[in-house]
């Protein structure tokens, strides 16, 4: 059994949770996920690893309430316990010293850039970190990834918090400077990742997203979370997470993303009539 060590609300319907993994904790790398259930009967969820305690055996999991296993998790207290983590999982981030990195975060991909930003820093790389959200409230682990970082830039929809715009205005402004990136990464909503690719195909910056699909069983016998990447079948669970943002058929993607929508609606909905919730 896993127990829940820590819980805190960090924006409304996202929780920040430390879980005593310690098999997990002791092999994990930056950028791998674990698959979680919440009870026996529980679906098969993926989490990316936000990070991790290897001497006291803690994992950390950043995660928003989107359906009913996340709505479970978040209705989850101190001291419960979670029956599965599964992990670590994928393939970890290529850490090294490239030089000059960009890091682009989004929503609760930002956890999961965390401990990239944090190896690439300690590997002796130059980091310049951009963070969006739609509102301030919503661009997470600030002073954490700020820590890491040799400048961090600020993006949000309504102006609350840096400048008033999307994460691809901040990759120009560095551009425009005569910053030059030898490597970056994005991570957050699929859409953000798609025009993140696209800008830095444009800049001519390589860059890797970490591709979180639907996944079932994490080991890649199901295919469930196929992707395609330079025009190549992969599977995110064992080839990935992480790929070449200038080859991802983002269109698929995003609509294999989609292709449940419905059924995750009516689970989530069922479960909270279930619980007596609005």
């Amino acid at each position: 059994m896993y127990k829940i060590i820590s819980k805190k609300l960090v924006v409304p319907k996202e929780f920040d949770v430390w879980v005593e993994a310690p098999r997990v904790a002791r092999h994990v790398k930056p950028g791998q996920f674990v698959i979680i259930r919440t009870n026996p009967q529980g679906e098969r969820v993926p989490l990316t690893v936000a990070d991790y305690d290897r001497e006291k055996g803690l994992i950390r999991m950043i995660f928003q309430t989107v359906g009913k296993t996340t709505a479970e998790f978040a209705d989850m207290n101190v001291g419960d316990c979670l029956t599965d983590i599964l992990g670590p999982l994928g393939m970890p981030s290529e850490i090294k010293n490239y030089g000059t990195v960009l890091m682009v975060g989004g929503g609760v991909g930002i956890a999961a850039l965390f401990p990239i930003i944090r190896a690439l820093k300690e590997a002796g790389n130059k980091v310049y970190t951009i963070l969006g959200g739609r509102t301030k409230d919503l661009v997470i682990m600030k002073e954490e990834c700020e820590k890491y970082s040799d400048e961090l830039l600020i993006t949000t929809d309504d102006g609350s918090a840096g400048k008033k715009g999307v994460v691809t205005d901040a990759m120009v402004e560095l551009a425009e400077r005569g910053v030059k990136i030898d490597q970056s990464w994005a991570i957050g909503p699929s859409i953000m990742m798609k025009f993140a690719s696209l800008k830095a195909k444009e800049l001519d910056i390589p860059m890797f997203v970490s591709l979180n699909p639907i996944m079932i069983d994490g080991t890649g016998m199901c295919g469930g979370c196929r992707v395609t990447i330079h025009d190549q079948i992969r599977f995110a669970c064992v080839d990935g997470p992480e790929f070449d943002g200038w080859g991802v058929n983002w269109n698929e993607f995003m609509n294999r993303m989609r292709q449940y929508k419905d059924e995750e609606k009516m689970s989530l909905e069922k479960y909270k009539a279930e619980m007596g919730e609005e």
